[in-house]
C-alpha cells in the first residue's frame, strides 16, 4: 500500500537530471477557478435561496 508514496529514483537523459515534477503558479490557478469558484457560486446560491424563503440574509454581503 504504502509503495505508491516512494520517491522514484532520479531520471536521467544523456547524463542531465530532470527535474521533478511541482505544483505551478498555472496549476494552482486552474485549481482555484475549477474548484474554488463552482464551490463559491453554489454557496452564494445557497445563501440567496434561505434568504429569499425566510427573509433572513445569511451571506458574506450582508455585512456591506
Amino acid at each position: 500500500m504504502w509503495s505508491k508514496f516512494k520517491r522514484t529514483p532520479v531520471q536521467t537523459v544523456m547524463g542531465h537530471r530532470l527535474p521533478e515534477p511541482r505544483l505551478t503558479w498555472q496549476a494552482g490557478m486552474w485549481l482555484v477557478v475549477c474548484l474554488g469558484l463552482p464551490l463559491l457560486l453554489l454557496g452564494t446560491l445557497i445563501d440567496l435561496a434561505i434568504q429569499l424563503t425566510t427573509g433572513i440574509c445569511t451571506g458574506l454581503w450582508c455585512f456591506f
